[in-house]
């Protein structure tokens, strides 16, 4: 389910009180009657307790090697600074993971998770990239700052930050890719994909717990959610404590990681919302409006890792049937699961990844070869 539908569902959970971390009994998540459970019907899964540790923010530089600010002049006059987290590939022949975040979210959404997957593949590369009103900041030629959240401008965004970054590390080649979006992040991979903005570099993509049926319809709840949820905190550390408190996260430890990226301090001391979502409503149904249909057809091994399968439309529903894309269910997350279970994640991207590996791959030798050795064909 979407982040828009299980926020608004979350609004009316934050009297509960926190929970700990989570964890699935046994190692298979997909259930033939759980996997019927949507995200918010999931939360009855978890146990909550009376207490947690410390909820003081920690740095991005327990997860990520680098931070970088990409800066660009285009040739229609506008200027762009990104913003991106980096761990760089060892070899040129490493993996590299792009990973990209929800709406309203920041690249530290992945702090655990990318700690988990540079564990799991330690000369692996991670680049944690950061759109437009979230971290990063495109200019037009006037100078006014471009606001345009528009899906195809998003990826081709992300795609800028991957070759910027390529250049900045002067790598001889772009790594072989694999794609990670979340929520919003997710339509960005997908519409990248099926543009084939890296070409023959990527390998393939996953999508986190968003599906174009379940996006649209949430659409409707979205400024109800945005009005329920405070709009300023004292401290870091309340914004933290409410994160867990309303169940929006579920882990306290990507909390500390992510929550303080989300917000920036008023003159008065207090900390309000970076992103001001209720201003991007303009652009919610590009984002999702056609994503299945892209998702299917984009060339690449496809992922689909859902807290839920209740919204599977039809298209999904057949494509899942006919095997052209893995499907893996985590019952127990919420909609950010790459933080609830930033370990169990990296485990399904990490094998999802050896699954598409290119360099493992041996061909046959050809023919003409084993002629000249000598071999008789």
């Amino acid at each position: 389910m979407s982040d828009l539908a299980k926020s608004f569902a979350k609004a009316k959970l934050s009297a509960l009180p926190p929970e700990s971390p989570l964890t699935e009994e046994g190692g298979e998540i997909i259930e033939d009657d759980a996997s019927s459970a949507s995200s918010v019907s999931s939360t009855g899964t978890v146990r909550p307790t009376s207490s947690h540790p410390s909820v003081q923010p920690v740095a991005w530089t327990d997860f990520f090697q680098q931070e970088l600010y990409l800066e660009k002049d285009f040739p229609d006059g506008q200027k762009a600074k990104y913003h991106v987290y980096l761990t760089p590939p060892e070899t040129p022949k490493s993996p590299f993971f792009v990973l990209h975040h929800g709406a309203g979210s920041s690249g530290l959404s992945f702090a655990l998770f990318a700690q988990d997957l540079h564990r799991q593949i330690p000369h692996a590369g991670i680049l944690c990239v950061e759109a437009r009103e979230h971290g990063s900041i495109v200019w037009t030629a006037a100078g006014d700052v471009n606001n345009d959240l528009s899906i195809d401008i998003l990826s081709q965004d992300m795609a800028e930050m991957i070759h910027l970054t390529k250049e900045r590390m002067n790598w001889p080649d772009i790594p072989n890719t694999l794609y990670v979006g979340h929520s919003l992040g997710g339509a960005v991979v997908t519409d990248a994909a099926k543009r084939e903005l890296l070409g023959n570099k990527l390998l393939g993509y996953a999508v986190l717990d968003v599906v174009e049926g379940s996006a649209m319809e949430a659409l409707k709840s979205m400024q109800s959610y945005l009005t329920s949820r405070p709009s300023i905190f004292p401290t870091l550390d309340a914004a933290i404590e409410w994160h867990i408190r309303s169940r929006t996260l579920r882990n306290i430890e990507s909390a500390r990681a992510s929550v303080p990226s989300l917000l920036m301090q008023t003159p008065s001391g207090g900390w309000r919302w970076k992103t001001d979502l209720s201003r991007t409503e303009a652009y919610w149904s590009n984002w999702f409006t056609g994503m299945s249909s892209k998702f299917l057809s984009a060339k690449g091994a496809k992922l689909l890792l859902l807290a839920g399968t209740d919204r599977l439309d039809k298209d999904l529903m057949i494509g899942q049937m006919q095997g052209k894309f893995q499907l893996q269910v985590f019952p127990a997350a919420g909609h950010f699961l790459q933080e609830d279970m930033p370990e169990r994640t990296a485990d399904v991207i990490v094998e999802f990844w050896k699954r598409n590996d290119r360099s493992t791959l041996v061909l046959p030798p050809k023919v003409s070869d084993l002629i000249k050795q000598g071999v008789k064909v």
